[in-house]
């Protein structure tokens, strides 16, 4: 998926027992982010990031999912043990994954392990890409997806 690219029409299951499709969405801004793995130290910091500025985001109209490979049982105990507002989205079979072009070949102590590469994407209301970040660094990552999604929104 690249900038300018309209998202498909997708199911997915979420925490919450949610089961909703991305044209479920249309008219609200998203954000996607991919995370490599639940309650690791950079994946916990990066949700609570999103979560303290979930009031901020809400204001702006856009509704934010975390996805990663983990399952909803997995997904559920990392949103509630860390107090998430928003929900998670389970990708164990990659699909999201492979549509998104998140899974890249890593190093991981020294042995190259495939995973997903930290990214995160701004979709708008007609369900367009509108920003993509790849390769995030964690730190002020969520001030910049805040930043951005108001300069998206003053062009609108």
């Amino acid at each position: 998926m690249n900038i300018g690219d309209k998202i498909k029409s997708y199911e997915f299951e979420a925490t919450s027992n949610l089961c909703a499709n991305f044209d479920d969405y249309r008219g609200k801004w998203l954000i996607l982010y991919f995370y490599p793995k639940d309650s690791t130290p950079g994946c916990t910091i990066e949700g609570e990031n999103f979560r303290d500025a979930h009031n901020q985001l809400k204001s702006l109209n856009t509704t934010v999912f975390g996805i990663s490979r983990d399952n909803l049982k997995s997904h559920e105990r990392f949103k509630e043990k860390f107090a998430f507002p928003f929900e998670l989205i389970e990708d164990p079979e990659e699909k999201l994954c492979t549509i998104f072009d998140v899974m890249k070949m890593k190093s991981m102590y020294g042995k190259a392990v495939r995973g997903i590469e930290r990214s995160t994407f701004i979709v708008n209301p007609e369900g367009v890409i509108s920003h993509i970040w790849r390769k995030v660094t964690v730190k002020g990552h969520v001030d910049e997806v805040l930043n951005k999604l108001s300069e998206l929104q003053n062009l609108v």
